[in-house]
Protein backbone atom coordinates (compact mmCIF):
# COMPACT_ATOMS: atom_id res chain seq x y z
CA UNK A 1 0.00 0.00 0.00
CA UNK A 2 1.43 3.40 -0.98
CA UNK A 3 0.38 6.97 0.09
CA UNK A 4 0.50 9.99 -1.94
CA UNK A 5 0.35 13.56 -0.25
CA UNK A 6 0.56 16.60 -2.00
CA UNK A 7 0.48 20.18 -0.01
CA UNK A 8 -0.27 23.47 -2.47
CA UNK A 9 0.54 26.65 -1.57
CA UNK A 10 -1.40 29.59 -3.43
CA UNK A 11 -1.51 33.05 -3.60
CA UNK A 12 -4.88 34.19 -4.89
CA UNK A 13 -5.61 37.00 -6.93
CA UNK A 14 -7.45 40.26 -6.66
CA UNK A 15 -9.46 38.86 -3.12
CA UNK A 16 -10.49 41.49 -0.81
CA UNK A 17 -12.30 38.81 1.73
CA UNK A 18 -12.71 35.78 2.79
CA UNK A 19 -15.99 34.94 1.10
CA UNK A 20 -13.99 35.48 -2.35
CA UNK A 21 -11.44 33.49 -1.11
CA UNK A 22 -13.76 30.71 -0.68
CA UNK A 23 -15.66 31.60 -3.97
CA UNK A 24 -11.94 30.24 -5.57
CA UNK A 25 -10.93 27.92 -3.64
CA UNK A 26 -13.95 25.47 -3.03
CA UNK A 27 -13.93 25.15 -7.14
CA UNK A 28 -10.74 23.43 -7.08
CA UNK A 29 -11.22 21.48 -4.34
CA UNK A 30 -14.48 20.51 -6.06
CA UNK A 31 -12.86 19.30 -9.38
CA UNK A 32 -10.04 17.56 -8.03
CA UNK A 33 -12.33 14.94 -6.29
CA UNK A 34 -14.40 14.82 -8.59
CA UNK A 35 -12.02 14.18 -11.31
CA UNK A 36 -9.20 12.23 -9.41
CA UNK A 37 -11.41 10.67 -6.42
CA UNK A 38 -8.67 12.25 -3.91
CA UNK A 39 -9.52 13.03 -0.47
CA UNK A 40 -8.72 17.24 -0.45
CA UNK A 41 -9.33 20.59 1.44
CA UNK A 42 -8.44 23.70 2.24
CA UNK A 43 -5.68 22.90 4.95
CA UNK A 44 -3.89 26.09 6.07
CA UNK A 45 -3.89 29.79 6.33
CA UNK A 46 -7.95 30.15 6.42
CA UNK A 47 -8.12 33.51 8.22
CA UNK A 48 -5.71 35.10 5.28
CA UNK A 49 -7.56 36.31 2.12
CA UNK A 50 -5.03 36.11 -0.38
CA UNK A 51 -3.07 32.57 0.34
CA UNK A 52 -4.56 29.38 0.42
CA UNK A 53 -3.15 25.93 1.77
CA UNK A 54 -4.82 23.18 0.05
CA UNK A 55 -4.15 19.27 1.09
CA UNK A 56 -4.57 16.19 -0.81
CA UNK A 57 -3.78 12.45 -0.07
CA UNK A 58 -4.43 9.22 -2.27
CA UNK A 59 -4.13 5.78 -1.48
CA UNK A 60 -2.86 3.58 -4.25
CA UNK A 61 -1.36 -0.01 -4.47
CA UNK A 62 1.03 0.46 -7.75
CA UNK A 63 3.41 3.91 -7.15
CA UNK A 64 2.86 4.20 -10.77
CA UNK A 65 -0.76 5.01 -11.05
CA UNK A 66 -0.15 7.10 -7.68
CA UNK A 67 2.42 9.12 -9.20
CA UNK A 68 0.21 9.55 -12.27
CA UNK A 69 -2.58 10.78 -10.69
CA UNK A 70 -0.55 12.92 -8.00
CA UNK A 71 1.11 14.64 -11.36
CA UNK A 72 -2.48 15.25 -12.82
CA UNK A 73 -3.52 16.95 -10.18
CA UNK A 74 -0.60 19.22 -9.59
CA UNK A 75 -1.18 20.30 -13.21
CA UNK A 76 -4.72 21.27 -12.94
CA UNK A 77 -3.67 23.30 -9.99
CA UNK A 78 -1.11 24.93 -11.57
CA UNK A 79 -3.04 25.69 -14.79
CA UNK A 80 -5.52 27.84 -12.89
CA UNK A 81 -5.38 31.07 -13.70
CA UNK A 82 -6.82 32.43 -10.86
CA UNK A 83 -4.17 31.22 -8.24
CA UNK A 84 -0.49 31.86 -8.50
CA UNK A 85 1.47 28.11 -7.22
CA UNK A 86 3.70 29.02 -5.05
CA UNK A 87 5.17 25.87 -3.84
CA UNK A 88 4.25 21.99 -4.19
CA UNK A 89 5.17 19.41 -1.33
CA UNK A 90 4.68 15.95 -2.63
CA UNK A 91 5.44 12.59 -0.15
CA UNK A 92 5.10 9.16 -0.59
CA UNK A 93 4.69 6.70 2.16
CA UNK A 94 4.63 2.93 1.92
CA UNK A 95 3.10 0.67 4.76
CA UNK A 96 6.34 -0.02 6.20
CA UNK A 97 7.16 3.91 7.17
Amino acid sequence: MYVGTLSFDLLLGDVHSLKEKRSLVRPIVAELQRKYAVSVAETGNQDLHRRAEIGLAMVSGDTEHLTDVLDRCERLVAARPEVELLSVRRRLHTDED
